[in-house]
């Protein structure tokens, strides 16, 4: 078996995690809630339908918009609706 080269240093704490502030997705919910529409269509070019709709769900939820606006899929179309 060959050795493993390896360095230990000591820390005092591990760094906290850095998020991103927005997402490129903030715009279309941004759209949509300063629009007067309550249902919408929704299509982003290059991007499969489902996984739009589980980003603009991520951003849904870390903006605190459960129960105000829901992504949804069906017969392969993205929909916004404000609940």
């Amino acid at each position: 078996m060959s050795e493993v080269k390896f360095k230990l240093k000591s820390v005092e704490e591990k760094p906290s995690r850095k998020y991103r502030k927005g997402s490129k997705y903030d715009p279309v919910l941004d759209a949509f809630l300063g629009g007067e529409e309550g249902l919408v269509k929704v299509r982003v070019e290059g991007k499969d339908v489902n996984y739009l709709r589980t980003q603009l769900n991520k951003r849904i939820e870390a903006r605190g918009l459960e129960g105000g606006v829901e992504a949804s899929v069906v017969n392969n179309i993205c929909y916004l609706e404000k609940l």
